[in-house]
């Protein structure tokens, strides 16, 4: 083959072009003809692309920096491609690999499966068949990484809302403030608070506002996965076709839920991975480089955690950036309401019933309750409710009624309270739902009830 093409298209693709952009490649020839029509066709399109004329040299410049992909050739003085990417792969080589070769007999297209190239291409070839084939690789790679994630979403299902964080009190917008302000910045996060209050849908939250938020966001839960596999599970491990969920969330975020239940073992390992965006996979050689937002959450006092040597210190220093306390939700309740009624709504859509209606007299109720399970117990409760056909009987009329006295002197001491606000404002209702700290949905809602 020479060095042009002349049936080279003039432009490729733009979906094609959108898959290079972010590939880096490097080119293993012998030939310089190829190697210099490879890099002129692929180095405008991609992200990064370098070549070696040898393996020996190949594998200097893997052990300096990762790609996402190798073209290889097979057919090379000394060692030949198969045999070099066979040696790679078992000191690790995380790349795809796409095979070029002159001879497309069956027993080299079994032996480039086995030793795990992804395709190969005939010699002479042009530049769109080479084209096409790293955009069907790099396709096929994204597709495995979506299907992983979306599996291993399913497993690890839990009843935490997928939504950001709700509400308009005080003590919730500090945090969604505090958010914000965070999201833009690469910090470790520590989100710290009761179970239930909200943690990972803070977590959520975060990712949706940050440059990430197209990009996978990966929850793992150190308490419910065996201490015997979490390296693994979340480093990889060479040979067993595991990437490991670090790089199934590349460019995304990790949560890190129950960080204090970690084991020792593999504290120290997070600790070098977070310090270097650097992982090693169980049982490689080298290392890979990460693109990766971290963020931790734990109901345990880290600090006691510390003090009896059940977590490492200079750990807890390196994630405890940002630290954010999640409220109660007996903190939060202004918010009941607006909660209660994102609940009903959802889930009467979801179990096809029609939704329970929340008077005063249940608000109320559901405010003087102590909520020891927090949101989690209040959308159970939602879920229950609807499930039996009635509220239970702490939160439904026969207490309304029982209560009625207490109830209408509260309802009272709050419609005049609100009212004097609203007078205060001009009857601006943004304005009074702004220093009450609600949203202006309840202000609306509760002027409709009292005919104002």
């Amino acid at each position: 083959m020479s060095e042009t093409d002349p049936n080279e298209p003039g432009e490729a693709p733009r979906a094609i072009d959108a898959v290079l952009q972010h590939v880096s490649i490097l080119v293993v020839d012998d030939e310089p003809g190829i190697r210099n029509f490879l890099v002129r066709t692929l180095q405008p399109r991609c992200k990064r692309v370098e070549e070696a004329a040898n393996a020996e040299e190949a594998s200097r410049l893997l052990d300096e920096r990762n790609y996402d992909l190798v073209l290889l050739d097979n057919v090379m003085p000394g060692q030949s491609g198969l045999d070099w990417l066979a040696e790679q792969r078992r000191v690790g080589l995380f790349a795809e690999a796409i095979l070029m070769t002159a001879y497309a007999d069956l027993d080299t297209a079994i032996h480039a499966m086995r030793v795990g190239a992804a395709d190969f291409v005939l010699k002479p070839f042009r530049s769109n068949q080479i084209l096409n084939a790293i955009s069907r690789c790099m396709d096929q790679r994204y597709l495995r990484r979506e299907n992983f994630l979306l599996k291993y979403e399913l497993r690890a299902e839990t009843q935490t809302a997928r939504g950001r964080l709700m509400g308009n009190s005080p003590a919730i917008s500090t945090i969604r403030t505090a958010l914000e302000r965070a999201a833009p910045t690469p910090a470790p996060v520590l989100i710290t608070g009761e179970s239930g209050t909200g943690k990972e849908v803070a977590a959520r939250t975060l990712h949706a506002l940050s440059e990430r938020a197209e990009k996978p966001f990966v929850p793992v839960n150190c308490a419910s996965t065996s201490p015997d596999r979490i390296a693994a599970d979340l480093f990889g491990e060479l040979g067993q076709g595991r990437d490991g969920l670090l790089v199934q969330a590349s460019g995304g975020t990790l949560f890190l839920d129950e960080i204090s239940e970690l084991p020792l073992s593999v504290q120290g390992t997070l600790l070098r991975v977070i310090e270097d965006s650097r992982m090693r996979p169980v049982g490689a050689e080298r290392e890979l480089p990460l693109n990766l937002r971290f963020v931790f959450a734990t109901n345990s006092n880290l600090d006691t955690a510390v003090a009896q040597g059940k977590f490492r210190r200079d750990l807890f220093h390196r994630i405890n950036v940002v630290h954010l306390e999640m409220p109660l939700l007996r903190e939060r309740v202004p918010d009941i309401a607006e909660l209660a009624a994102i609940f009903m709504t959802q889930f009467a859509r979801q179990l096809g019933v029609p939704p329970l209606p929340i008077s005063e007299g249940v608000l109320v109720n559901l405010a003087g309750y102590d909520w020891p399970g927090n949101v989690r117990e209040l959308r159970n409760l939602i879920e229950r409710s609807l499930i039996l056909g009635s509220f239970p009987p702490e939160f439904a009329a026969e207490r309304e009624a029982a209560d009625e006295e207490a109830a209408d002197s509260l309802l009272a001491v709050e419609r005049r309270h609100i009212l004097s606000i609203l007078e205060a404002c001009g009857g601006n209702r943004a304005e009074a739902a702004r220093r009450l700290g609600v949203s202006r949905k309840t202000i609306d809602r509760k002027c409709a009830v009292w005919n104002v």
